[in-house]
């Protein structure tokens, strides 16, 4: 039997899988066919699903949905009232469940309070979304994007912290970095 905690405000449908020492708390709903991970914490008023996959150790703040078509890896953060899409054109009077796209955030990710991620993109690994920024395209691992729409302003590491390249390589804490082809590469990882 799973150990995790469902607020008994709460809701969790049927056929959903949640994994150990993941906490659920006030006034969230977890739709049908979705999977939490391990050692995962929702805020209040936070919705997940139908369908919808989230790693272990992910973050989610109070008042976000995650809707179909989203997959989260492990490690993501996402801030308060950020807000994800699933239809580029959306109208009230044309149904368009077939037409969800797919959007992905890779491991480690963050995105800030208040952005909106639209529908159909990739978030890299360890990337960070400003707060109230609009991602409207893929967005590199180790990128730092800020603004409406959301454009690059540099690199951070699996710290967090803004990275500053001499000869295109930085480290921190966690890894050893360099920039190829004006992409961020990890050449080591540190002992931690």
């Amino acid at each position: 039997m799973a150990d995790f905690f469902v607020h008994e405000s709460s809701f969790v449908d049927t056929d959903v899988r949640i994994g150990d020492h993941t906490r659920i708390w006030h006034f969230s709903h977890i739709l049908s066919h979705s999977t939490i991970g391990k050692n995962c914490s929702f805020g209040q008023n936070c919705v997940v699903g139908p369908k919808v996959n989230i790693g272990n150790g992910v973050k989610v703040q109070n008042n976000v949905s995650i809707y179909e078509g989203v997959e989260i890896e492990d490690d993501v953060f996402l801030g308060p009232s950020m807000v994800f899409t699933n239809v580029v054109n959306p109208r009230a009077f044309i149904p368009r469940k077939e037409e969800f796209k797919k959007t992905l955030l890779k491991k480690g990710c963050s995105v800030g309070a208040n952005a909106t991620i639209v529908c159909g993109v990739t978030i890299g690994e360890y990337a960070l979304i400003g707060a109230g920024s609009v991602v409207n395209k893929d967005v590199k691992p180790y990128a730092l994007m800020v603004g409406v729409p959301a454009k690059q302003i540099g690199w951070v590491g699996v710290s967090g912290n803004t990275m500053h390249f001499v000869n295109d390589k930085a480290e921190d804490e966690f890894a050893k970095y360099e920039i190829i082809e004006n992409s961020v590469k990890v050449l080591k990882k540190q002992c931690k």
